[in-house]
């Protein structure tokens, strides 16, 4: 998704913020651009495509800059070209970057233009270019004719404002999206994400939400969301400028696992703010497809038909609207039938994925509400012909084995569970609590990864085993199948998961001393059913692994290990957070026995055949 890059420093900038507008190229964008005040006057270089295209433009017609601002566009408002390509600008040379959503710009379009403003973009940023020039008339500097007129933006905005009449001065304003500020000696520098900005800091100042501050070369002004002067700490950052590389880890798949609450936190930004759901971070039509939907279908190929089966649960209990779930290379062959208003997701990391984008192609001529696509990948096939988008901002996963691409997959399927609740309910008061339980997650991963030590050792009874069941009910069961999957994957041990409710039926045969259980076990509704399942692959002599809340009265004993999870994780939060112990135990697993992590045999990253 988008990305901001800006300076004021003792040094030509321009350098710096194309190697920032390269390092955040991760997040997929459609067109690029800078805009410098160099010798008193405003200079501004666009192109649509790659950064690449914007840097041969600048090799033809060099600039040298002390000030400067740059972005990478994904298209919300407008389609990709251009002139809706950052930065905009408005009279007497002020220039603006904007990630967000402005969920108001349509009225402040009607009154610009009643003040006569004159649109050379479809975007919604362009009116805060125009909004903040018609207040320096009467707040002649910048910095407060850009707090008047965030008070007035409904949405999600990272700004970064500049202007020729204000030449060593950039000013910044943060509600919902990340801002952070570099410090180095010869000057200030700004980002929308730490990586950007590494090559030259490693000091960074992370605005608040209701934060606006102006940064000059000499120092950093910051006021809070009521005006107050505020001091935000300065913080070293551990990232290095090798970051994209696998760095201090010895596996790319590592590195990604521990990712996660990064990913995560990417993934929900500028899509919620203030408690609710931006539902235009979706695509512009979103609102208008979630209040008709009455059924949705999903479709998915290996983790990410994972993840759409733990979706399946949270839209029927959350949403009340009947979902079905299919594997892609099933539900071409099957004929389905399409209900009434139904809508069609489809889940990928790569976005082209063969069986996934021919289940797309069919359904778009099947009658379906509408199409949408969750995937790490803007550029893909599944994005551009999809109807609704929701990209899930995971960074490059190289790992063939998916992890921190699993995880964003179940964030942006949880912001559609909001997005499709709100129209059912109308109930403000539930939709902040969901978005507050959502908005916790990356907090929990982080205290869920310190189990790594713990899953090292764990992984030591696993090595010389051959195969392993997983165990989970409700929501968890996915998850169970996913913890399997990962532990086939890379250390070759033949895994199967079930319902816990279906040992029973078939797969309790198989338990004895050599096969060990492994069972995410919440403090849920299910919880003491669930006990009982186990109870009766103890009495077989099986060897069981439980991932537990500390409240589920599991306690470890002979032929049983609990591993003791974060307390009180929420039924929303659950699914990512249950995932992560088994990432890390099938990768130490891994390591034990010798294989390839990072490309397991005879599979490939993105499967683009049938």
């Amino acid at each position: 998704m988008c990305g901001i890059v800006g300076a004021v420093a003792d040094r030509n900038v321009v350098p710096v913020l194309m190697e920032g507008l390269r390092r955040l190229e991760y997040r997929g964008y459609d067109s690029a651009g800078l805009a410098v005040v160099t010798n008193g006057a405003l200079r501004r270089q666009r192109r649509m495509g790659k950064v690449a295209e914007l840097q041969a433009a600048l090799d033809r017609e060099p600039i040298d800059a002390p000030v400067g601002i740059a972005h990478t566009r994904w298209a919300t408002h407008g389609a990709p070209s251009e002139h809706n390509a950052h930065p905009h600008v408005s009279h007497d040379g002020l220039a603006i970057v904007h990630n967000g959503i402005i969920e108001n710009h349509e009225a402040l379009r009607a009154e610009l233009k009643s003040l006569g403003y004159r649109f050379t973009s479809e975007t919604d940023t362009e009116c805060i270019a125009h909004r903040i020039h018609h207040h320096l008339k009467t707040h002649p500097k910048l910095f407060d004719a850009v707090r008047a007129t965030v008070a007035e933006l409904e949405g999600a905005y990272a700004l970064a404002v500049m202007s020729q009449a204000n030449p060593d001065v950039i000013v910044l304003a943060r509600c919902g999206c990340p801002v952070v500020v570099g410090h180095t000696p010869d000057g200030n520098y700004v980002a929308s994400d730490v990586s950007a900005l590494l090559p030259v800091t490693r000091q960074f100042m992370f605005l608040e939400e209701g934060d606006v501050a102006e940064i000059t070369r000499g120092g950093i002004h910051v006021v809070d969301r009521d005006g107050h002067p505020v001091t935000r700490p300065l913080q070293l950052s551990e990232l290095s400028a090798d970051a994209a590389e696998k760095g201090q880890y010895p596996h790319f798949m590592l590195k990604e696992i521990h990712e996660q609450p990064r990913a995560v936190a990417q993934t929900l930004e500028e899509r919620v703010a203030n408690g609710r759901l931006l539902e235009q971070a979706f695509g512009p039509d979103a609102s208008d497809v979630f209040k008709r939907v009455e059924a949705v279908q999903i479709v998915a190929c290996g983790t990410s038909y994972h993840a759409g089966a733990v979706a399946r649960y949270l839209i029927e209990q959350v949403c009340r609207l009947p979902c079905h779930v299919d594997i892609a290379s099933e539900y071409r062959y099957r004929n389905p039938v399409v209900p009434k208003n139904t809508l069609f997701v489809t889940i990928s990391q790569s976005g082209e994925t063969a069986d996934t984008l021919a289940a797309l192609r069919l359904a778009k001529q099947s009658g379906y509400l509408s199409t949408l696509a969750i995937c790490n990948v803007p550029e893909s096939s599944l994005v551009r012909e999809s109807g609704l988008v929701m990209l899930t901002r995971a960074g490059p996963e190289i790992g063939v084995a998916s992890t921190k691409a699993f995880t964003t997959q179940i964030a942006a399927l949880t912001m559609l569970v909001i997005g499709l609740a709100k129209h059912r309910t109308a109930d403000a008061e539930r939709e902040r609590g969901l978005v507050t339980r959502l908005i916790e997650i990356p907090g929990l991963i982080e205290k869920t990864l310190v189990l790594d030590p713990a899953m090292k050792k764990l992984a030591e009874r696993f090595a010389d085993k051959h195969h392993a069941l997983f165990l989970g009910r409700g929501v968890l069961h996915p998850v169970a199948m996913e913890g399997a999957l990962k532990l086939k994957e890379i250390s070759y041990i033949h895994a199967e998961a079930y319902p816990a409710g279906e040992l029973k039926h078939g797969p309790l045969a198989l338990v004895d001393a050599d096969m060990p259980v492994i069972t995410v076990a919440p403090n849920n509704d299910l919880l003491e059913k669930l006990k009982s399942n186990l109870m009766e692959v103890r009495a077989r002599g099986g060897e069981l692994y439980v991932f537990a809340d500390p409240d589920s009265g599991f306690e470890s004993s002979e032929g049983v290990t609990v591993i003791q999870m974060p307390k009180h994780v929420t039924y929303l939060q659950a699914p990512i957070i249950y995932t992560i112990p088994m990432q890390l135990l099938a990768y130490h697993v891994a390591i034990l026995r010798g294989t390839d992590v990072d490309q397991p045999r005879n599979l490939a990253k993105s499967v683009t055949v049938e």
